[in-house]
């Protein structure tokens, strides 16, 4: 039986930037959702970002379930068809935000991160490269899936660091690994079974950076039965607590197994 959800999805552009970078993809016909962070100024980042939401709606609209379908690389044995294309797609969408850099001054290193989803008839398969997350909330609980490619991660694991130090951290912000910088990018890639009831919630940078987990949680659960109010909310709560960056959540709740 297939999965059955709900889902939402918002942008925002804070309250210290002009333009918004961030771009999302809320795509229910194919179960397929993304938020993407862009990154490089001049609205270069915007450009990044929206290659990724752009080229994946149109990979999975085309190819997915096709057996005759061309992907733009090489299956890979052990993994299911949605891992393989979460794979697939972002590293296409890497290498033709890379080849655009090097072809138009006017982007050069541009980039984006990126937290795809998808959700076939048994799990919910989760990509992502960069700093923008993946939570799911579960009878009451949060939980971070993905871990961030950053500085500050890895800094932590050679070194155990208090809260007050970590909030510290001088270059948290710096990522390690985002689409565009290189020809090509390693995809993280894993996959789960969902329960019914699981909320599972994507956000760029600027949501996690400004709304501690715990306030997170907390607003998840107040406002469980509507994922729209909840959504508006995480996104409001960021902007109110500094809003320095922009701001894009989607939330999919998985109604049936």
């Amino acid at each position: 039986m297939a999965i059955r959800l709900t889902s939402c999805g918002e942008t925002n552009v804070g309250r210290k930037r002009t333009h918004n970078e961030d771009n999302l993809l809320v795509f229910p016909e194919r179960n397929l959702f993304v938020v993407a962070d862009g990154m490089g100024g001049h609205a270069c980042g915007e450009v990044a970002s929206q290659i990724v939401v752009e080229y994946m709606r149109d990979y999975f609209g085309r190819a997915l379930g096709d057996p005759e379908a061309t992907w733009p690389g090489r299956e890979e044995r052990g993994l299911t068809e949605s891992e393989n294309m979460l794979n697939a797609g972002i590293r296409w969408c890497n290498y033709c935000i890379w080849e655009k850099g090097h072809a138009d001054n006017r982007f050069k290193n541009m980039g984006t991160t990126v937290v795809g989803f998808h959700i076939d008839d048994e799990y919910v398969t989760v990509a992502h490269v960069g700093d923008s997350r993946c939570y799911r909330f579960r009878a009451g609980h949060l939980e971070q899936v993905t871990e961030d490619h950053s500085l500050l991660n890895d800094y932590k694991r050679m070194a155990v660091l208090t809260p007050e130090e970590e909030a510290n951290f001088p270059h948290k912000n710096i990522i390690v690994r985002a689409c565009g910088l290189k020809e090509d990018v390693k995809v993280d890639v894993q996959k789960q079974k969902p329960l019914v009831g699981d909320i599972f919630m994507l956000c760029s940078d600027g949501l996690s950076g400004e709304v501690p987990d715990e306030q997170i949680r907390d607003i998840m659960a107040r406002e469980n039965g509507d994922l729209q109010k909840m959504v508006s909310r995480l996104i409001q709560t960021a902007c109110e607590n500094g809003g320095k960056d922009n701001v894009t959540c989607i939330a999919v709740r998985i109604e049936g197994v």
